[in-house]
């Protein structure tokens, strides 16, 4: 089986450029799911953040119902104040309105803090909604360049498989079924340099008989690895 060295080295090359390519063209879709994926995550966590806003406000608003109940019992048991028939009734209703003023102004401390919270979700949510709409930008921009490249990368492809499979009708008739053979298990991978006497994809060292036919352009494979060799240029 005699093949030239510089065949060899440029159907390695091709096979290169092709596992490069498609690596990029698949790389591209998986980008894309990437970015997706990270938007419905921060979606996720503004809806997590505005539902806990929510709770929050729903929170004071309830404290603040409850102060303005008090506030109205507290007037009408001043108004009852002059309708006492003894003085027992009266000192009665004095320690109960003094016993909700008390309450009062522990409600009016937790409102405080609560709406000391409130202020806070909104921050929490003005930060989601930035990080959300980062997120989109980034994705729309990842989406943009992936579908612009796509039809360049395919055209790469095509332009290479055609190169590819020109240089392999070169190939003699009795190498071929071996190096289909070796493609198919290792694709990119099928061929290496010789490098110094061995070989450069798994450093096995090469026997002297092996570089000899090597030198007489006689078609070799790696006795370790499978590989098929060539020299370098």
């Amino acid at each position: 089986m005699s093949v030239t060295a510089a065949l060899l080295r440029e159907l390695h090359r091709c096979h290169r450029q092709l596992a490069d390519l498609r690596e990029r063209h698949e790389r591209g879709p998986k980008q894309i799911r990437a970015h997706e994926t990270n938007v419905k995550r921060l979606e996720d966590e503004l809806a997590k953040v505005k539902a806990e806003a929510l709770d929050a406000r729903k929170a004071v608003d309830g404290k603040q119902l409850t102060l303005r109940a008090k506030e109205d019992k507290i007037a009408n048991l001043n108004g009852r104040l002059s309708g006492c028939s003894t003085n027992r009734e009266y000192q009665a209703l004095l320690e109960q309105i003094a016993a909700d003023k008390v309450a009062m102004s522990v409600l009016e401390d937790e409102i405080l803090d609560a709406l000391g919270k409130v202020d806070e979700f909104k921050a929490r949510v003005a930060q989601a909604e930035q990080h959300l709409a980062k997120g989109k930008e980034e994705a729309e921009k990842v989406r943009t360049a992936v579908e612009q490249q796509r039809s360049l990368i395919e055209a790469d492809i095509a332009r290479v498989d055609a190169e590819l499979k020109q240089l392999e009708v070169d190939l003699p008739a009795d190498f071929r079924q071996n190096y289909d053979r070796v493609v198919r298990a290792k694709g990119d991978d099928a061929l290496a340099e010789v490098e110094g006497d061995c070989c450069g994809g798994c450093y096995q060292q090469m026997t002297p008989n092996m570089l000899s036919q090597l030198k007489l352009a006689v078609a070799v494979a790696c006795k370790s690895c499978g590989r098929l060799l060539y020299f370098r240029e």
